[in-house]
């Protein structure tokens, strides 16, 4: 019997949202798998506006991506969410079924540990988190997974440290907290994931040690961190924004169009491209 299958609309929401790849990487996976009939697009949505789009939603929608400010405010807006997107609170992906039913989860946390492995890295004794934002939530739960020892966070206030403590516990995670002053002593970690905003990290670029183990800088742009430069200059394996935003789309697609695996290399491509020509 043939599939009644409408849909194939799909789009990243956010605010701010102009500079967002999602549509350049989304487009490549849908040209390389086939999916003519296939459209991603990007709209400025914020909290306020987010319940009314998601109502206005008809069957032709296949799945959305969300970004900041939205992971969490989508929630009280979906039928049911992953275990994995409940142990952050934050939804990054959103597949409409067939049946009109709105699924969340969070191909953040399976897409970095899928970046780590694709790099040689899938287990490390023990690791530090450079921040203490959003991302580093989901840095620390994708640690709970690949990380055996201690994990420490440095952080630059009382407030953020609870909040860090806060997340271990809830993820099983031995979490250790350090004052950002001491933020060089990070680098000798065998896996380094740097959650800051651009620049916040640039002056840790003269401590890094003489044989680093692995970066993850999450930035994408501006790229290379002075940060990453002086890694890869030491020899050390440096992961940035791009390979954390390929991976976890990568997953995105698979849900939304049910295509797998989707083309990782096509999409890898075409993002270095778009920023190469920024």
């Amino acid at each position: 019997m043939a599939s009644t299958d409408r849909r194939h609309r799909a789009a990243v929401l956010g605010s701010p949202i102009a500079h967002s790849l999602s549509p350049v990487l989304h487009r490549a996976a849908y040209a390389e798998l086939g999916l003519d009939d296939w459209s991603y697009d990007r709209f400025e949505v914020d909290e306020q506006a987010l319940p009314g789009f998601i109502e206005g939603l008809d069957g032709s929608w296949a799945g959305l991506s969300l970004t900041m400010p939205l992971k969490r405010a989508i929630i009280p807006l979906l039928d049911g969410i992953s275990a994995t997107a409940a142990s952050v609170e934050a939804v990054n992906t959103v597949v409409l079924g067939e049946d009109g039913r709105r699924t969340g989860d969070n191909t953040d946390i399976p897409g970095m540990i899928a970046a780590l492995r694709e790099r040689g890295v899938g287990t490390v004794e023990s690791a530090a988190i450079l921040g203490a934002g959003a991302t580093a939530s989901s840095a620390l739960a994708a640690l709970s997974g690949i990380c055996a020892g201690p994990v420490t966070a440095y952080v630059r206030s009382a407030a953020r440290a609870d909040e860090m403590r806060g997340w271990g516990e809830r993820l099983g995670v031995d979490v250790r907290i350090a004052d950002w002053a001491q933020a060089d002593r990070a680098l000798t970690a065998p896996l380094v994931i740097a959650t800051t905003p651009a620049g916040a990290a640039d002056a840790l670029a003269g401590a890094v040690p003489e044989r680093p183990g692995t970066l993850f800088d999450v930035l994408y742009e501006p790229w290379p961190t002075r940060l990453a430069s002086a890694w890869a200059e030491r020899g050390g394996t440096v992961l940035g924004g791009l390979d954390l935003l390929v991976h976890q789309a990568v997953l995105q697609v698979e849900q939304m169009t049910g295509r797998s695996p989707a083309p990782l290399a096509a999409m890898r491509k075409a993002g270095e491209q778009a920023l190469a020509a920024r």
